[in-house]
């Protein structure tokens, strides 16, 4: 679902996988009025996996149809110059909400200065890899970070990829504030803005954000492999009796008191502490003595069932969360579900029915509204082409007739 927050503001996006598409998605999340350029037939990530099954082979891409909720799809040959020519108009159209273009493609006819030799203010944000401008993708960002040494059980020898492209998504919520921020600073001066990000620089920026660059430079120190231990304080996942796993964080004070009085183990940690000359009240030291904590806590959840375990913990108000696959997610909880405002039933087509999730903020004041499910390729090329340039169905038809556009593609 949809808030009206940046209603009438119009991006163009040209495109392709996951942090510019996701980007523009959050746009379309506020509102923004997001049209994605691709080339007739799908671009690169159109067919990306998982896909529906179809009897011919290629079933729709679930990936791309998530992506790109809420967006107008426009299907232009961007190989000709025709097709080229209506990009530019489109990213440059006339209008205080338009003049807006998204991409990570880097292609030099959609250069900053090139647009704004049409359009003096306006606003581009163009997607890299790395600052200078060689190709790099999150897992290759990734792999210079010092995570996958950390992650799990990793070492120099077998380092553990992770699973979420963690630097895309990261990289996407940033570029969608910096457009927004860089609309306000028109609204107020009248001026454009060439917005340039590398996927590697949010990385590296976050490390230096949460420390671990200052870490390695001033300690000496790299981050340890220490499995699903939480650094710097006490958690941990542990077994129970009927072969679930309970994650359990006790980060902050109050939360280390709760699983104390929860696994009534207080005489216990009180006689391990006087044992390791450790005060465990301070999270540093409780990450110092976590495995003799483990030895305190493992016990409890062994001899008890998941359901006691969860009743225990929910009542003592422990900070934990169960392990579940994707199928048990949406089977048992109530987080991903129409009972929370964040998901609605949508039907997409090529997909049919099924949960999707609108925006994660919740704004209790405001109405939100259906979020549009994803369209085929080309389902608005005309009525784009008419509404923001203006065109009649005379040079709509031309242009299909030449093959520079194409109407919905599956």
């Amino acid at each position: 679902m949809t808030y009206p927050f940046l209603n009438r503001l119009r991006v163009v996006e040209s495109s392709a996988f996951i942090a510019a598409p996701l980007a523009g998605l959050t746009l379309a999340q506020f509102g923004a009025d997001v049209i994605r350029v691709d080339i007739p037939g799908g671009g690169i990530d159109y067919a990306r996996l998982p896909r529906m099954p179809h009897p011919e082979g290629r079933g729709r891409s679930i990936y791309w149809a998530g992506l790109n909720k809420g967006k107008r799809s426009v299907a232009i040959d961007i190989r000709k110059p025709e097709g080229r020519e209506l990009v530019q108009a489109l990213a440059t159209a006339p209008g205080a909400d338009a003049g807006v273009l998204l991409t990570n493609i880097g292609t030099p006819w959609l250069a900053h200065e090139v647009l704004a030799a049409r359009r003096a203010d306006i606003i581009s944000c163009t997607i890299q890899g790395n600052a200078d401008g060689s190709t790099a993708v999150d897992y290759t960002v990734n792999c210079a970070t010092g995570y996958p040494y950390a992650t799990g059980g990793g070492s120099r020898e077998r380092p553990v990829n992770h699973v979420m492209p963690a630097w895309d998504v990261a990289c996407a919520y940033q570029a969608a504030f910096a457009i927004v921020a860089a609309v306000n600073r028109r609204q107020r001066e009248g001026v454009g803005a060439e917005l340039k990000m590398a996927l590697s620089d949010v990385a590296f920026a976050t490390l230096s954000n949460l420390g671990v660059l200052a870490e390695a430079e001033l300690l000496h120190e790299e981050r340890p492999s220490i499995g699903n231990h939480i650094y710097g304080a006490f958690g941990r996942d542990f077994a129970t009796a009927d072969g679930e796993r309970i994650m359990v964080a006790a980060i902050s004070a109050g939360q280390w008191r709760s699983l104390v009085k929860a696994c009534g183990i207080g005489e216990a940690v009180a006689a391990t502490q006087q044992r390791l000359g450790l005060d465990f009240d301070d999270e540093a030291q409780r990450y110092e003595g976590r495995d003799a904590i483990a030895e305190l806590v493992e016990p409890w959840f062994a001899a008890r069932g998941t359901a006691e375990v969860e009743r225990e913990l929910q009542a003592n108000k422990v900070c934990w969360g169960r392990y579940k696959t994707v199928g048990e997610l949406l089977a048992s909880d109530q987080r991903v579900s129409t009972a929370n405002p964040v998901f609605e039933r949508a039907s997409t087509p090529g997909m049919g029915e099924h949960l999707a999730a609108g925006s994660a903020v919740r704004a209790p004041a405001m109405a939100r509204t259906p979020t549009r499910p994803a369209p085929y390729i080309g389902s608005n090329t005309d009525e784009v082409l008419a509404e923001v340039l203006g065109l009649d169905s005379g040079a709509i038809g031309r242009l299909h007739d030449a093959a520079v556009i194409a109407g919905p593609s599956d």
